[in-house]
């Protein structure tokens, strides 16, 4: 079955093939889209680790497995673990290697970053992939300030695609407006979870809810506060137990985290959060979560004997990259997709 995007494009910047079809790779080389695709990505790569050298960050070269896994732990996630048998022993490869970020700023006192490939055991649809790249960061400090930095690097990223791509983009894709925009950009909208719900009118087909204790946005609930209050738009404070343990509480109640996730294009394209800064504290948040603290207990000891407050911040690229060439399918953003239970060549 032939895979064609819904956005207005050209026919060479069209994805050739249905994102499985098994002759996809070949008609790929033949794809005006697919090379633009290859030089966005190149240009993010390298304007990432510009930024972030030139503020101080180092690199750290990761594993792609982890014995404690952190992305998929909160109640309101839609993702799995991916775990695999390495020789006999029950491993997981990365969702993402934050907790190694947070183990990095304890030697990089400016922080680190890294851009690498996370796994999800969830199964792909117009906005997720089983395998996509990360760009994420861990640095000392709290949320508000890390929160700048975010936007700081957005419109980095922004202007220097159009340095190298503007007219790729308009024939590609359409315009550049939205590049432009983001590049001059001062600060982006920000709501909080509650004054977002409150927004929505707490529809139950745009706020979610789990067992009466936590509220989560549906994907439709993300699009409609981008098309009626700004984009891009921050959603701040959302349910503890709606996001992974690992997010430092607002207050001493521990009712709902010291986060934020960007919504940007088809929904949320970054997430971000301060965490929590002791052993004791982190202990309290396994609990209310009911995760079983044995595979955490080296971060738990890290934050006891190394207690440090950092926060960090993680951004598929794919999903900006959606935004950036103001497509519908994420799908239609890899070279060599990779599908949970299928094997793909090549």
């Amino acid at each position: 079955m032939v895979h064609r995007a819904e956005t207005d494009l050209s026919a060479a910047a069209t994805p050739p093939l249905a994102a499985f079809d098994p002759r996809r790779f070949l008609a790929v080389l033949e794809s005006d889209w697919f090379r633009l695709v290859v030089a966005l990505q190149d240009r993010i790569s390298q304007l990432t680790v510009e930024l972030w050298s030139r503020s101080g960050l180092k690199t750290l070269h990761l594993p792609i497995t982890t014995s404690a896994i952190s992305s998929p732990l909160g109640l309101g996630s839609d993702s799995k673990p991916v775990e695999i048998d390495l020789y006999g022993v029950k491993t997981y490869l990365a969702d993402s290697m934050q907790f190694m970020l947070e183990y990095g700023c304890r030697l990089c006192p400016s922080g680190c970053y890294y851009i690498m490939p996370s796994f999800r055991g969830e199964a792909p649809d117009a906005t997720h992939l089983c395998q996509f790249y990360h760009s994420e960061i861990e640095v000392p400090g709290g949320l508000d300030p890390l929160l700048g930095t975010v936007e700081g690097y957005l419109r980095h990223l922004a202007a220097g695609l159009l340095s190298t791509h503007t007219d790729d983009l308009r024939r590609l894709a359409g315009g550049v407006e939205h590049l432009e925009r983001m590049a001059g950009s001062a600060s982006f909208a920000r709501l909080t979870f509650d004054e977002a719900a409150a927004f929505l009118r707490h529809d139950s087909q745009l706020v979610l809810t789990g067992d009466g204790t936590w509220r989560t946005l549906s994907r439709a609930g993300e699009r409609r506060l981008l098309a009626q209050v700004a984009e891009p738009l921050w959603v701040t404070q959302w349910d503890h137990l709606a996001v992974p343990f690992y997010q430092a509480f607002v207050d001493g109640t521990g009712a709902q985290a010291r986060n934020a996730d960007l919504l940007l294009g088809q929904g949320e394209v970054i997430g971000a959060g301060e965490r929590h800064t002791d052993g004791a504290t982190t202990m309290r948040a396994l609990a209310l979560h009911q995760v079983s603290a044995e595979p955490y207990a080296w971060y738990v000891d890290l934050k006891t004997h190394f207690p440090l407050v950092t926060s960090g911040f993680g951004m598929g690229i794919e999903r900006f990259l959606l935004w950036v060439l103001r497509h519908d399918d994420i799908r239609d953003l890899q070279i060599l997709p990779r599908v949970n239970g299928l094997a793909l060549v090549p």
